[in-house]
């Protein structure tokens, strides 16, 4: 946690990921996220996986450092009281479509309603599906993208062999990072000149415009065919997973002409390389193109060292070559990791979670080093700053309040659910 942030407030309402993970980078920044959700919870409030007690363990770690309101958004006070809470703080994120109540015109007339003096010109931030309006979710824009069929072995058939979905949903949180940035953008703008914006960021364009910017586009156009697949290779340059005697699977990387000769050392490969340059006709050591077009032999070359060492004397001489390289671990030994984990300052220790539940928790990735991280906040409780969150920026009483929460318009704290 740092306090770069700590003079902003916004209003959240989203649920799933890409929306969380926008609010999540701003809180872990300072400002204050006020995350609304319908009573009950929102979508996401059950998802998996859930902990004995039925608290999600992927709630609360996308939504540590807010505040949470629980309101009836099925009732039509609760969306007023949602409105009014977006138009007072003047900035909010949320993936609702357009066209529901929480749309940017909707807070633009609670504003007006406000007077000149209510708050600063409304500047919202919408995470969408498809630019033309269609549904999407993380899982169906990958699949349009190409990426799942260049995923899998090098022998597959691109038309016959099946798609390999990506376990990570990427698009969901490079969506609610690019959200984060377009929020700060629109705030620095409106700061300039006073006017807010309203901003829409469509999950799919995120995906088919990194597939533009990272040049991949471009080149399917230009070669006029699909790239092939390739295994656990890198396309256009050197790397590729290899095993160890003892059975390690590791990864290495040679993009350089550094890491190359590193990596040619550490393996012990001077000799052999140079009978297969003159044989070939090239020089490796000259750049990605003659590394990658003869690749195969290459790998031959340094399996064959790597199928005759230790994981450990291997790892020793490509740390001794400053070589390019990590084993690959399953998801429970990463999380487990000293040098990923215990020993990263990435990580602070176990706040008050609601699971209940203690282990490490991640503050922000970027690190500062003039200023203090601060240990990570915990996730609230849903309902958790209900009256708090009432009462500050609605200027409600606390009769007002308890009266809406008879009537079931608002819900406090659900600490005490189980």
């Amino acid at each position: 946690m740092y306090n770069l942030l700590s003079d902003l407030s916004i209003i959240e309402v989203s649920s799933f990921v890409a929306s969380p993970t926008a609010g999540l980078y701003c809180a872990q920044l300072g400002a204050e996220v006020i995350r609304i959700d319908h009573k009950a919870g929102g979508l996401d409030y059950d998802r998996y996986m859930l902990t004995e007690e039925g608290r999600s363990l992927s709630w609360e770690n996308l939504n540590r450092a807010k505040k949470s309101v629980a309101l009836d958004l099925r009732s039509g006070e609760g969306r007023e009281l949602c409105v009014e809470l977006a138009a007072k703080t003047g900035q909010c994120i949320t993936n609702l479509p357009e066209k529901s109540f929480l749309s940017h015109a909707a807070m633009k007339a609670a504003q007006a309603a406000l007077g000149p003096e209510g708050a600063p010109d409304m500047t919202s931030v919408r995470i969408m599906g498809w630019h033309d309006g269609r549904q999407a979710m993380d899982f169906t824009v990958n699949a349009a993208s190409g990426y799942p069929l260049m995923t899998g072995p090098e022998d597959w058939d691109m038309q016959t062999a099946p798609p390999v979905n990506q376990v990570l949903p990427a698009w969901d949180f490079i969506t609610g990072a690019y959200c984060a940035f377009a929020l700060m953008a629109a705030l620095r703008h409106r700061d300039a000149g006073g006017q807010g914006s309203e901003v829409r960021v469509p999950l799919g364009d995120v995906a088919i415009g990194t597939v533009a910017n990272s040049g991949m586009m471009a080149e399917m156009l230009f070669r006029g065919a699909d790239r092939q697949r390739l295994g656990n290779a890198i396309w256009g340059a050197f790397g590729r997973d290899f095993r160890s005697k003892d059975g390690v699977r590791f990864m290495v990387a040679a993009l350089t002409a550094k890491q190359w000769d590193g990596l040619v050392k550490a393996f012990g490969l001077e000799v052999p390389i140079g009978q297969l340059e003159v044989e070939v006709g090239v020089t490796f050591a000259d750049g990605d193109d003659p590394r990658f077009k003869h690749r195969h032999r290459l790998f031959d070359l340094f399996q064959r060292v790597a199928g005759s060492h230790d994981y450990a004397a291997l790892e020793s001489l490509m740390s001794a070559h400053g070589c390019t390289f990590e084993k690959y671990r399953t998801a429970h030994e990463a999380a487990n990791d000293p040098v990923l984990v215990a020993d990263n300052p990435l990580f602070g220790p176990s706040p008050a979670n609601p699971s209940g539940f203690e282990y490490p928790a991640a503050r922000s990735f970027a690190n500062f080093p003039a200023q203090e991280a601060g240990d990570p906040a915990p996730a609230p409780y849903l309902g958790q700053h209900s009256e708090e969150v009432l009462a500050e920026r609605l200027g409600l009483s606390s009769g007002a309040i308890g009266k809406l929460v008879d009537a079931g318009t608002v819900a406090l704290s659900d600490a005490n659910r189980n």
